[in-house]
């Protein structure tokens, strides 16, 4: 019996790229160059399933014109705003996701952005590296403790949850919004608050950790940035559009918001230049879980679904 075919629609790890090609007939990109919609149609008549990124859209347009050949997209990645779950249920395809696998790795880079962001990383980094240090005083690059404030969680999912953990590890007071309430042992003590107008008052920081939605796009806006307590410092690992990205350059012009940690932007790859005028925003390229262990542990799980999709059973993480 010939194996199922698999595009597999970026370069993942070697691992799972040797564990795919055991168990399928795949095909690689080795040049890792981004599909287009286009690419993605052409793709469809060749493969029975799509293991894709996050860096492929599947919009309802590009759902439509899918060759019934494909009978499963396997996410490499946790959020699906990427893909119009709607359109691939009206078309009949399978759609999964990996969770669970990338929470430490994410909430290591919201850490390394909050205390970053906090102690002024980027401009004593750039400072040393051009040879511009050339003193030392009490006030000199004084930037903001973290230890013992308070961060406002949006989103206390699994990432949410482990951020919380970290967070306590310095001391800090922890307090949350989420679309329900925590069971009390997983809140460790957490406050939860019902809505994000009541948790922003009190959050020194505050942490996005929820998914791009209709419901959350445009979250932090000029209205809610002011909400916040003068001198906070706002973290996104979650996606881009959660943030208005002019609204946060005006508070940080403002001096109203002290700094911002980012790993994730409206546009993507590139981010926003207007950031750049900015030495107390820290700024990654979207990179919360490139560890080596995560990569291949999304990629494994990735290829569990296909696993159990061919097999004819469901799949773990099937979301439509």
């Amino acid at each position: 019996m010939s194996k199922p075919t698999v595009w597999i629609s970026r370069k993942l790890s070697d691992n799972t790229q040797a564990r795919a090609a055991r168990d399928y007939d795949v095909i690689l990109n080795d040049d890792d160059v981004i599909s287009s919609a286009d690419d993605i149609v052409a793709m469809s008549a060749r493969a029975d399933a799509i293991l894709p990124c996050h860096s492929e859209l599947f919009t309802a347009d590009v759902v439509a014109r899918l060759s019934e050949r494909t009978k499963i997209i396997a996410n490499h990645s946790v959020g699906v705003d990427h893909c119009d779950l709607d359109a691939f249920r009206q078309k009949g395809i399978v759609v999964t996701n990996t969770p669970d696998v990338l929470s430490d790795a994410t909430a290591e880079i919201a850490m390394l952005l909050m205390l970053g962001a906090a102690r002024r990383a980027p401009e004593g980094d750039h400072m040393v590296r051009t040879g511009s240090w050339k003193s030392w005083s009490p006030s000199f690059m004084v930037g903001t403790q973290v230890t013992g404030k308070r961060v406002g969680i949006i989103g206390m999912g699994r990432v949410g949850q482990v951020m919380a953990q970290r967070c306590r590890g310095f001391g800090m007071e922890v307090h949350y919004h989420n679309r329900s309430q925590l069971p009390s042992e997983l809140e460790h003590g957490a406050t939860y608050h019902p809505t994000v107008e009541t948790l922003l008052p009190v959050s020194d920081f505050v942490s996005l950790h929820c998914p791009a939605t209709p419901e959350t796009t445009g979250l932090m806006n000029a209205d809610r940035l002011a909400l916040l307590p003068a001198g906070a410092i706002v973290v996104n690992t979650a996606r881009g559009a959660l943030i208005v990205e002019a609204d946060l350059v005006a508070a940080i012009r403002s001096g109203h918001i002290a700094a911002a940690g980012l790993d994730c932007f409206v546009n993507e790859p590139g981010g926003n230049p207007a950031f750049a005028n900015h030495a107390n925003i820290f700024m990654l390229p979207h990179i919360g879980s490139a560890t080596r262990e995560t990569r291949d542990a999304m990629g494994f799980r990735a290829l569990d679904n296909l696993d159990a999709f061919f097999a004819g059973s469901e799949p773990r993480d099937r979301l439509v």
